[in-house]
């Protein structure tokens, strides 16, 4: 019963608040301040806080959060435990699969990746002809003003 007043008091409240912003011309957020002061009143209607208030004082209730809580603790810890191993059991025998030794041939040195692999050797004279156009054509404009 207290809480039901409870609510009552606040969402009248943020009415009150609400409608003394819509009088500074703030409607916008008059609107959200109503929204906001109206949930209050409306989970009393609903009868959520009456749910809430039982709930929150019976023992069975408490009980099944404790059992949910052992629940998520174990489903935590065995993923822990997973992850410190290295993934889930398929994973690891795939792992220990391809980690044997007779996986790379014995004589294998160097991957064979084939001629097309290395990119061909650039010229050396190229970047020195193109930065002498470069100079060629500031020399000629400098020839031209007479510098």
């Amino acid at each position: 019963m207290i809480a039901e007043t409870v609510c009552s008091a606040v969402s009248a409240a943020g009415l009150g608040i609400a409608a003394v912003t819509a009088y500074r011309k703030r409607f916008l957020a008059a609107t959200r301040i109503a929204a906001y002061s109206l949930i209050p009143i409306g989970l009393v209607m609903t009868g959520v806080v009456e749910w809430l208030s039982d709930t929150a004082f019976s023992i069975t209730a408490w009980a099944g959060v404790g059992v949910l809580g052992l629940s998520w603790l174990l489903f935590a810890s065995t993923r822990a435990v997973e992850r410190r191993r290295g993934g889930t059991r398929k994973e690891r025998r795939a792992a220990a699969r391809s980690a044997r030794p007779d996986a790379v041939a014995p004589t294998a040195s160097a991957p064979s990746l084939g001629p097309s692999a290395r990119p061909a050797a650039r010229p050396a004279n190229t970047a020195p002809a193109a930065g002498a156009d470069d100079f060629s054509d500031i020399e000629a404009i400098l020839k031209k003003h007479g510098i």
